[in-house]
């Protein structure tokens, strides 16, 4: 009988999970993900605006709430990198 049939081999539930770090790595970078498709739709959908909507449109506070958040999102991407680097165990 091959190892991998043996009855007794149990498989450790643990193993199969990522560990918490990975987890709230995943999370966190798929929230970023999102984050970066969205970003890319509006611009797109600016790019579709006649140039004085889009200059209205980029002086109002709207706009620059947005733009202070995507720059965050950049700088938390970073902090994720990092974050997952020390999560890792030491091989």
């Amino acid at each position: 009988m091959a190892a991998d049939q043996n009855p007794t081999a149990e498989t450790n539930p643990a193993d199969a999970e990522p560990d918490q770090g990975e987890l709230a790595h995943s999370i966190i970078e798929s929230l970023l993900d999102h984050t970066r498709v969205v970003s890319d739709l509006i611009a797109l959908m600016a790019q579709a605006l006649d140039e004085d909507t889009q200059k209205a449109l980029t002086r109002t506070p709207q706009w620059e709430a947005y733009l202070d958040s995507r720059r965050q999102m950049e700088r938390t991407r970073e902090d994720v990198e990092k974050f997952a680097k020390t999560m890792k165990p030491k091989r």
